[in-house]
């Protein structure tokens, strides 16, 4: 099988520093094509500029994906680890997921939701920009919303 691919795609996929960088949106049908071309090339590190809507996959790890720039949606996927993730820009949407803690994580500059997980940490995430859902997790029942807020900065409501 061939994917056509235009010059102006293919010259951003090669733009590489110590971080690749990936300048357009990534969907469900996109992600094998995106971890084959990054197999070629070594595994690198990378971040995504946009979007990652990886919805209802069966994606178990992000690995080498550094930041997401845009929302990075892993509701209903089969996802356990962040890997190296440190950073999404928008919103955070894992609800549904199997994951039990957020490992490298530090900020999400929108929402984070992860109603329905297994939560057991929050690790070294600083900050949430929008509202943190920890409805029907774990979490809920273990921590109280000082106990969150004195950790965490989160700049809306936090559901427990």
């Amino acid at each position: 099988m061939k994917y056509i691919i235009t010059e102006a795609q293919y010259k951003l996929l090669i733009e590489q520093d110590e971080i690749l960088n990936i300048h357009f949106d990534i969907f469900n049908n996109d992600w094998n094509i995106l971890q084959k071309f990054l197999e070629r090339r070594g595994n690198p590190p990378y971040k995504i500029s946009g979007d990652l809507d990886l919805f209802e996959s069966e994606v178990e790890s992000l690995e080498n994906l550094i930041s997401v720039g845009g929302n990075l949606d892993l509701e209903k996927t089969l996802i356990k680890s962040l890997g190296n993730l440190t950073s999404v820009g928008g919103n955070l949407y894992l609800n549904g997921a199997p994951i039990k803690f957020l490992e490298n994580l530090i900020s999400v500059g929108g929402d984070l939701i992860l109603f329905e997980t297994q939560i057991k940490s929050l690790g070294n995430l600083r900050s949430v920009g929008g509202d943190l859902d920890l409805e029907n997790t774990p979490m809920s029942i273990t921590h109280t919303e000082k106990d969150i807020r004195d950790k965490i900065n989160v700049g809306g409501d936090i559901f427990l």
